[in-house]
């Protein structure tokens, strides 16, 4: 029983304090900056920085940290510029982060300013909220016209990757720039005799499209095996090799799977060559959701050899490489490679390219490709294949239906982010189709 002082009177209740505005996003944003953390100060993947997160952490909280986290890495240079002259010092990494983030929600992602700035401002160390509160609320009101007068393509390109596409593909730097501020559609390849779901746009390649941010595991169909996620470009390589039923295939460097799956749902019998245990075990549970076979080899692929020596009628090697032709995909890309990694990356894929072409029947042929706009991890491999004996197999416009900018002089196959514009871009792959003599 609750005790009244005399006279009868209750003491007035202690004044309730108002819950934070930042508490209902307060795990998503301390999640963003998580994600940051691991992609800018330790040089971590964003998909295996994704994958670290806590597994309470809810689907919906998941989903707005990784895309605060893409906004960021896509656009950090116009975010710097924007916050430059609101700060009279360098704040610590958490601090420019939070900021970065804050900026990308007002002026990237449409979050309305006072929840943005509340709810950054909640997951900031103390001694900071004051500086982050009033920088924000200068970008909430100032930013969208500073960002417009920015030059943006250059300022989210780092200037390695600016210099070597502007040699490769001069004009062009600009609109492949413009294409990574975007974050890229749902590709899908559909099983044999499956039917696209419903509202896919087609392409002429045969890839089924849906916008960006389509979770492919809440689509009909996905489990009962009918698609499997892959762009576009992604899609050409297999396609190219041309497997038909019944010929022995390699594909060298398998995961994550998909040109495993497009090769065995043509027939064809298929080893599949991974040295990650983890990315070898996904790429064995995609082939089981989509009801496909091959044998799975646990093996680097540049010194792998099959039981007695046996030779293949098609390899299929999509080398490791920079993948800045996929930074649409992964943002994190520009700001984990380096120039350095360029003559590296060769060098491994000179070494694969060597062995996979020992692995090939005479007559047989062979794919080459990469997920990179480098041209040292692509057309400069033409002579070294020359070298080990294998006759480039030019492709013809035809097999590319609806590309025929992507085929080069050479009849090598060279796609970019800025192709396909108006139908939502396309990754950059680079491929080469040989002949063993």
């Amino acid at each position: 029983m609750s005790s009244m002082p005399s006279g009868g009177r209750r003491p007035p209740a202690p004044p309730r304090r108002p819950a934070p505005a930042s508490a209902a996003g307060a795990p998503a944003r301390q999640a963003a900056l998580a994600l940051l953390a691991a992609v800018l100060e330790r040089r971590r993947p964003l998909e295996e920085a994704l994958d670290a997160l806590p597994g309470g952490l809810a689907p919906r909280d998941r989903a707005a940290a990784h895309r605060i986290a893409a906004a960021v890495l896509r656009r950090a240079g116009s975010l710097d510029a924007v916050l430059e002259p609101f700060l009279r010092r360098e704040p610590p990494p958490p601090v420019r982060a939070a900021l970065r983030a804050g900026a990308a929600e007002l002026l990237l992602l449409g979050t309305p300013a006072h929840a943005a700035v509340a709810a950054t401002v909640g997951v900031v160390p103390r001694p900071f909220a004051g500086l982050v509160n009033a920088v924000l609320r200068k970008v909430a009101a100032e930013g969208p016209a500073a960002l417009e007068g920015l030059d943006a393509e250059r300022l989210d390109t780092p200037p390695w990757l600016w210099s070597a596409w502007h040699a490769a593909y001069g004009a062009a730097v600009r609109a492949i720039a413009r294409a990574h501020r975007l974050p890229a559609p749902l590709d899908l390849t559909l099983a044999p005799g499956a039917a696209a779901p419903e509202g896919a746009e087609m392409l002429p390649t045969g890839t089924a499209r849906l916008p960006a941010g389509t979770r492919i595991t809440d689509l009909p169909g996905f489990a009962e095996g009918q698609f499997w996620a892959q762009d576009a470009a992604a899609a050409l390589p297999a396609r190219l090799l041309g497997a038909r039923p019944g010929e022995r295939v390699a594909d060298l460097c398998a995961a994550p799977g998909g040109k495993t799956a497009q090769l065995a749902a043509a027939g064809a019998t298929v080893v599949a060559v991974e040295r990650d245990p983890r990315r070898l075990a996904r790429l064995g549970e995609n082939l089981a959701r989509l009801k496909l076979s091959a044998t799975l080899v646990e093996a680097d692929a540049g010194s792998w050899s099959p039981p007695a020596n046996e030779q293949f009628d098609a390899v299929l090697l999509d080398a490791p490489c920079t993948a800045t032709g996929i930074i649409r995909r992964h943002p994190d890309i520009p700001h984990l490679k380096r120039a350095a990694d360029v003559a590296t990356m060769a060098d491994t894929q000179a070494r694969l390219l060597a062995h996979a072409a020992a692995l090939l029947r005479p007559g047989g042929r062979l794919v080459y490709a990469t997920c990179s706009l480098q041209p040292e991890e692509g057309e400069a491999h033409l002579a070294r294949a020359a070298a080990l004996g294998l006759r480039l197999d030019p492709i013809r416009a035809e097999e590319v239906p609806g590309l025929p900018e992507a085929i080069t002089p050479q009849g090598t196959l060279r796609t970019r982010p800025d192709m396909w514009a108006e139908r939502g871009g396309i990754d950059g792959f680079f491929a080469a189709r040989f002949l063993r003599g």
